[in-house]
């Protein structure tokens, strides 16, 4: 028995709350991860101002994670996404390049990300932002307020519609 075999006697998976009518569990989302074109209005506010205002969103799906919205990045205003130095890699969406996020004397670092090399299956994120909704004043969906995925490293968003548990907090990073 291999370390990493005899461990995973003691990681748990969780039981996936059972979605209600119009709900979905994040346990039926897939791996490798899905990208979707969504419709809903989606409002984001920083500093005070609407940083952006938009129904041509994209959402990715990944198993155990709520989903992450990417907005064009053309419906952001001037000078409210700043590039920095950095990346990080997935293996799937390939490298991320970060923002801070600036608006109304606030500035959010490295609160949002691109993927800005074409991948199979992800070209649409390549003109389009994620933003960590933890970071901003608010993120709307159709006017409900969005709660954000626990943890410094995912950037889900969490609504009613929405049901876990979701991989970011604490002990589950093995899931």
């Amino acid at each position: 028995m291999t370390p990493s075999q005899d461990f995973s006697r003691f990681v748990r998976r969780p039981r996936p709350i059972k979605p209600q009518a119009g709900q979905e569990s994040v346990w039926d989302y897939p791996r490798p991860p899905r990208v979707e074109s969504r419709s809903e209005r989606v409002i984001v506010r920083l500093g005070g101002q609407v940083i952006a205002d938009t129904t041509d969103a994209v959402r990715v799906l990944e198993t155990s994670h709520p989903p992450v919205y990417y907005l064009p990045l053309n419906s952001f205003p001037a000078g409210v996404l700043v590039p920095v130095q950095g990346t990080s890699f997935c293996e799937f969406k390939g490298e991320a390049h970060y923002f801070d996020v600036v608006a109304g004397g606030i500035v959010a670092p490295r609160a949002g990300w691109t993927y800005p090399e074409q991948v199979s299956g992800f070209e649409m994120l390549g003109t389009r932002v994620a933003l960590y909704p933890g970071r901003m004043e608010s993120c709307e969906l159709n006017g409900e307020q969005v709660g954000f995925q626990e943890g410094d490293f995912y950037g889900g968003w969490i609504t009613r519609r929405i049901v876990g548990p979701f991989k970011g907090g604490p002990g589950t990073g093995n899931w």
